[in-house]
């Protein structure tokens, strides 16, 4: 399987990195069906529910996630280890993903050809 895999790392809302990532991930999904998508570290914190960005001014860009599935995107892993140390869990998120420990996630990530990171 040679795909593209976008990882995020960043959490939502501190810098513009997260909503990059959505909308290059998005644009890719028009030219290949060989997408993975990650999330880790603080990048788990791009798909928690009931965010409320505008309380600081922020666009409220995490909704647009929900839209994955109509892109034809469905290899999305999330890190389990991320979660814990954030106190989260799947119940937590606001689409289906994969949860996978670390070391699953570092195979699935060796299967991509190219890695973009946000």
């Amino acid at each position: 399987m040679n795909n593209t895999g976008f990882v995020f790392r960043q959490p939502p809302h501190g810098t513009s990195s997260g909503r990059e990532g959505l909308d290059a991930l998005l644009a890719a999904s028009a030219y290949s069906e060989a997408l993975s998508v990650f999330f880790i570290g603080d990048g788990v914190l791009q798909l928690v529910k009931h965010q409320q960005p505008e309380a600081i001014l922020s666009r409220n860009y995490i909704v647009t996630f929900k839209m994955l599935p109509l892109y034809d995107i469905e290899n999305i892993y999330v890190c389990q280890q991320s979660l814990n140390e954030r106190g989260l869990s799947v119940d937590d998120l606001l689409i289906d993903v994969i949860i996978c420990s670390h070391s699953e996630l570092v195979t699935a990530l060796h299967c991509c050809r190219q890695i973009l990171t946000f």
